[in-house]
């Protein structure tokens, strides 16, 4: 992948470069957000690991300005390990992911290498369709009556497996797993921001609820409900 990594440590952006690098990937790096945004506007990064607290524009701004610009770069971001709101925060503003500082560069590239990964393929084609949403998984587009939904990366993977499934009910657990890939430290939370963010995209101005919260158990998307 070409990741691009925003940190404003000198010694903390040296290292994670060259370990992606080691792995493979082309990895550059900016100091401050000002430039990383000036970076991603003239460069197709698959990834940007971006600190929250960064001089000129804090990491927030930078997700911010990007999902407004329908940017659908992955972002993970980098956050303190006392800072719960901080995650809540970006996984709510577009954030694909986050890891806690102090971290292990194992870990950092693990989480690199999931994400890097794309959501498991259907069975049948390329399309799916359940009642007026359609997902084209090939070119990464999802339409619900004909009218494009915007949708970040980790959003589009969450709606392919429920409509790869519709009417089966995913727990929460299972939901990580799949596309996290692990036991997530707050995945109770982090599941149900982007269950919120996914409704809020599907729904529009519509006064419905597509993906329903199952009590105890998980989340379900009714085919009825789409119709």
């Amino acid at each position: 992948m070409r990741i691009l990594v925003v940190e404003d440590e000198e010694k903390i952006a040296a290292l994670v470069t060259r370990a992606l690098q080691k792995a493979g990937h082309q990895a550059e790096s900016r100091s401050d957000g000002a430039l990383a945004l000036s970076a991603i506007s003239s460069n197709n990064f698959d990834l940007v690991i971006l600190d929250v607290n960064l001089p000129v524009m804090d990491g927030f701004t930078v997700l911010q300005k990007l999902r407004e610009a329908h940017n659908h770069t992955r972002v993970m971001l980098l956050t303190a390990r006392d800072a719960i709101a901080d995650r809540v925060t970006g996984l709510r503003a577009g954030a694909d992911d986050y890891l806690t500082k102090p971290f292990s560069m194992e870990e950092l590239l693990a989480r690199v290498e999931v994400i890097g990964r794309r959501a498991p393929s259907p069975t049948q084609g390329d399309i799916i369709d359940v009642g007026d949403i359609r997902m084209d998984i090939r070119r990464h587009r999802v339409t619900r009556a004909g009218v494009p939904i915007s949708l970040s990366p980790r959003e589009f993977e969450l709606l392919q497996i429920f409509m790869q499934e519709p009417g089966r009910t995913f727990s929460r657990e299972e939901i990580c797993e799949r596309i996290w890939e692990r036991e997530h430290e707050y995945d109770t939370r982090t599941v149900e921001i982007f269950i919120m963010r996914l409704r809020k995209k599907l729904s529009g101005e519509r006064d419905e609820t597509l993906i329903e919260t199952v009590r105890g158990v998980g989340y379900v998307l009714h085919p009825a409900a789409t119709a």
